[in-house]
Parts: C-alpha cells; sequence; structure tokens
C-alpha cells in the first residue's frame, strides 16, 4: 500500500521515532483528570497546533480514550473548511508517523464514499493539513493497532448526517470505533486579523474567560448545530466541521456528556499580542 508522508515530523513534532516517544511519556507524566465513567469514553475534542503549544492536551485526551478499552478504528475529523468545501477523506493506504504506520480502514471508507460525495485524497494526492497529521503519532502510541479514518466534513448540516451515518456503518461491519474531533480555539491578534477588544491583559482575559468559553461550554455540552454558526459568529472554533462532526459521532455511540479535561493559550508558552486558545474535551456514554 502506499504510505502518506508525515510531512510536519521533525518540525511541529519530533521526526525521530525515540524522541517522539520520549516527547508523549513526558506529556503523559504529570497526567490529567480523565472522567470517571462507567459507561466508557468514546470521543473527544483535541487542538493540533505544534506539540510545544498543545501537545500535551491531544496527548492526554487520545489516552483519555483509553478507558473504553481497544478499538478497531479511529475516525478523526479535521481540515480547516468552509461551508463552500466538498467533503473530503482518505479512502485507502497508510499515513507515516515516527511510531509505524497507520493503515485506513478501507472498509469503512469505501461505504462511505459509496454513499455521499467525497474529494478523495490518496497517498501522493492530497492538501497538507496539521489539523491530522500532529495527532497520529498520539493515536498510534495509544492504540498501536488501531486503523483510522481521516475526514474532512465542511460546517454545513448535511455534514451531522454523514458523520452519524460513519457510526452506522462501524456497527455494520463489526468495528468498534471512537471519534476524535480536531480544533483550535479563538485565533486572537493583530497576527488573524481579529482584534475586537483591542490588546494586552484584557484582551486576553477576554479570550479566556468569554470568548473561548462560549465555545467550550457548547463542546461540553454537545450541541453540535450550535457549534457550527458559533464559529461564525465569534471565531472561537477553527474547523467547526470537525466539532460538529465528532460530537454527533460521539452521540450516536452513546455519549451523553462531555467533559473539558484541560484548557490553555499559546501565550502561556509564547507571551505575545497574538495568540491561540487550546481546549481538552472528553465524551462520555454515562
Amino acid at each position: 500500500m502506499e504510505v502518506r508522508r508525515a510531512d510536519l515530523a521533525g518540525s511541529w513534532y519530533p521526526g525521530d521515532e525515540t524522541q517522539c516517544r520520549r516527547a508523549i511519556e513526558e506529556f503523559l507524566e504529570p497526567g490529567l483528570p480523565c472522567p470517571d465513567t462507567a459507561g466508557g469514553i468514546v470521543g473527544g475534542i483535541v487542538p493540533h497546533a505544534g506539540w510545544i503549544f498543545s501537545g500535551r492536551i491531544a496527548c492526554n485526551v487520545i489516552q483519555c480514550l483509553r478507558a473504553g478499552g481497544e478499538a478497531d478504528t479511529c475516525v478523526i475529523f479535521g481540515m480547516h473548511l468552509h461551508r463552500s468545501n466538498d467533503n473530503i477523506i482518505m479512502k485507502e493506504g497508510l499515513w507515516a508517523t515516527p511510531l509505524g504506520e497507520l493503515e485506513v480502514d478501507r472498509d469503512l471508507a469505501a461505504q462511505l464514499t459509496e454513499e455521499f460525495s467525497f474529494d478523495v485524497e490518496t497517498a501522493s494526492r492530497y492538501d497538507q493539513d496539521n489539523t491530522i497529521e500532529v495527532q497520529l503519532p498520539f493515536i498510534k502510541y495509544a492504540f498501536p493497532e488501531i486503523r483510522i479514518v481521516p475526514m474532512g466534513l465542511p460546517p454545513v448540516p448535511g455534514s451531522l448526517k454523514i458523520a452519524r451515518r460513519t457510526v452506522e456503518i462501524s456497527r455494520e461491519l463489526g468495528r468498534k470505533i471512537i471519534v476524535v474531533g480536531s480544533t483550535d480555539l479563538t485565533h486572537y491578534g493583530y497576527n488573524y486579523g481579529y482584534t475586537p477588544k483591542g490588546t494586552g491583559k484584557e484582551a486576553l482575559k477576554w479570550v479566556r474567560e468569554v470568548n473561548d468559553r462560549r465555545a467550550i461550554d457548547l463542546m461540553v455540552g454537545m450541541d453540535e448545530k450550535r457549534v457550527i454558526e458559533e464559529s461564525f459568529e465569534y471565531h472561537n472554533i477553527c474547523c467547526p466541521g470537525a466539532v460538529a462532526g465528532a460530537i454527533a459521532s460521539a452521540r450516536e455511540l452513546g455519549a451523553v456528556k462531555g467533559k473539558e479535561i484541560a484548557y490553555s493559550t499559546s501565550y502561556e508558552v509564547r507571551p505575545d499580542s497574538s495568540f491561540v486558545g487550546y481546549s481538552g474535551i472528553v465524551f462520555a456514554s454515562a
């Protein structure tokens, strides 16, 4: 099978296996509180900046998914898509990581492409995108034998049907799946053309306590429909299609509640007038 390159290895995250594994273990050493749930954790929301900024949050969300035991397939919703974009999927092949390759679940992906219209990426024809790639070493570390379905859904109501149908098809195939949605929160500052509260400490406080909090509350409340509109109105969810898809899929898997396990901004790592918010959320079935 063709192998898709790990394009961002060595820049956004370590490119060497030993260094990558060490970084992951350092992220996990202090740990973050996974919710105690009898029904299991079936999905989550992860940030997708370079690991120095948001790797610890993403790593621990994916590690929390292990509370539900082994899984056959991880469906990863990501990509920076707008309303006018097509659905995107990688239908077959392998995706390289420093820890080894991840195989695409071709049966699940093939059935999705039979039922819905997708722009199909291949291992050699694709648009480079960080939202999914930076999660793959975490997934490979936590679930060494798992397969993946990398998917991009635009922020439109029809995407929710695809997300729910993904779970239905997985059941028909006898797959146990977990779902991950990849997004960062408010991109604030002159670098991003978004400064409704000016600059300085008050702007940072507003992002942390108001604008990002609005988005987090909707994700924790599993309001997939409102998530889509929220992103356009308040510019606080950069991949709303991915978030909405993950919530709809998690709900179909039996999730009834979300829990935030961590929050930070890039300002904590690199203080600047332009900064980005990050949150880690898990979805539990009971």
